[in-house]
């Protein structure tokens, strides 16, 4: 899971920084990224055309915290593509990173396939 601490990387030095913690020492960093994960939401939206345009639409959202999401996040952070492509199929999904109400990253993935995911109801976000 590389990927995901390359994108907390930026936002775990930011908060560290932020408490004085200018020079974290590896076990800092990780203890960091493993709270801040905990704490986290993932949201799976998904470009579709819409109005003579493009728009993410919210397939689904997993939170770290909740017994229920935390099997199929851990399942979406190991292998992101099968995982997309084996609940959603084919498409151009956007998974947004957030703690609590604060935004950390976003990374697309484009897993080959038929569209799954047209038939699935939009979630609120």
């Amino acid at each position: 899971m590389d990927w995901v601490w390359s994108l907390y990387k930026p936002y775990i030095l930011r908060e560290l920084a932020r408490i004085g913690n200018q020079a974290p020492t590896e076990e800092e960093l990780q203890e960091a990224f493993l709270e801040a994960l905990s704490d986290s939401t993932v949201t799976v939206l998904v470009q579709e055309p819409w109005q003579n345009a493009v728009r993410f639409r919210g397939l689904a959202r997993y939170a770290a915290g909740s017994d229920r999401d935390a099997a199929e996040l851990f399942d979406l952070l190991r292998d992101p593509e099968t995982f997309l492509q084996e609940r959603f199929g084919g498409g151009k999904f956007k998974l947004n990173f957030h703690r609590g109400w604060h935004f950390v990253a976003t990374r697309n993935f484009k897993p080959e396939g038929p569209p799954k995911w047209k038939d699935l109801p939009e979630i609120e976000f």
